[in-house]
């Protein structure tokens, strides 16, 4: 299949001609640097220029937002990060912002406003519902109907957000084989990667999370596991690795999906 080009539009390039888009698209560290996660900003992007989104992103601009700094303790790190961005959004007037991270999106929407930084946060799930919703984004149900699909709920945006339902909504209009796990919702099971443990050793135990939790995936016979975080799509990888399933079961992101669905 031939791979259509994209033209991505920077924030810097469209101010110098005296546009504003109406949204910032945050790409995020592992969007940015992660070969795995590359593939899933990517693909969110063919979404948007499919969907005529006015958007932009800041390209080398773009900083880190802080998080893994304040999960880590080193709060100083934080607010420098924090109020690094803040001043370049005020650059570019930037009041809303999408993100492909749950993390992003946490820090932006509820730790970012007590530094100053006030912004309409979207996360990409709920941009995808509500394109859904309002008929914009047609999926074809049958396009993965003979794949059975489980979904694996990112801490930041369950427990932290409560967005359970709109990625569930998503995955049922690309599937009628969708099956939850034992543990899912407000009682899923981390990946074991948040709070800045992507970055440090394990500590002492019986079994990793991302074990376990890998396990309560394969119990459901699922062809796909979807996932809708970074760090969740790292450790749930690793987990097919270690149990040896990685070629006949496979981790995507749900807008890789949408991707498929779409032929794009």
């Amino acid at each position: 299949m031939e791979t259509r080009k994209i033209d991505v539009p920077v924030m810097a390039d469209l101010f110098a001609r005296g546009e504003k888009p109406e949204y910032l698209f945050w790409v995020g560290c592992a969007g940015a640097f992660d070969d795995r996660y590359k593939k899933v900003a990517k693909a969110f992007t063919k979404i948007l220029t499919h969907l005529n989104i006015d958007y932009a992103v800041l390209g080398k601009e773009e900083s880190c937002t802080g998080d893994p700094a304040r999960r880590a303790g080193n709060e100083m790190l934080y607010q420098m990060q924090a109020l690094q961005n803040i001043e370049l959004f005020k650059m570019y007037d930037i009041n809303k912002i999408i993100t492909i991270c749950p993390h992003c999106y946490n820090i932006f929407k509820n730790e970012y406003p007590d530094l100053g930084g006030n912004y309409e946060v979207i996360s990409y799930i709920q941009l995808l519902q509500k394109q859904i919703d309002e008929g914009n984004l047609k999926l074809d149900v049958s396009s993965l109907d003979n794949v059975t699909i489980t979904y694996h709920d990112p801490c930041y945006l369950g427990r932290a957000n409560n967005i359970y339902q709109e990625p569930r909504n998503v995955l049922k209009m690309l599937t009628r084989n969708f099956v939850e796990m034992g543990r899912n919702k407000s009682f899923a099971l981390c990946c074991g990667a948040g709070g800045a443990q992507m970055f440090k050793e394990a500590e002492k135990g019986n079994k990793e999370v991302f074990i376990e939790r890998t396990e309560d995936a394969l119990k459901t016979d699922a062809r796909v596991i979807a996932t809708a975080c970074p760090f969740c799509m790292t450790m749930i990888t690793d987990g097919l690795k270690y149990k040896n399933k990685e070629e006949e079961i496979k981790n995507y992101d749900i807008a890789e999906l949408i991707v498929q669905s779409l032929n794009l």
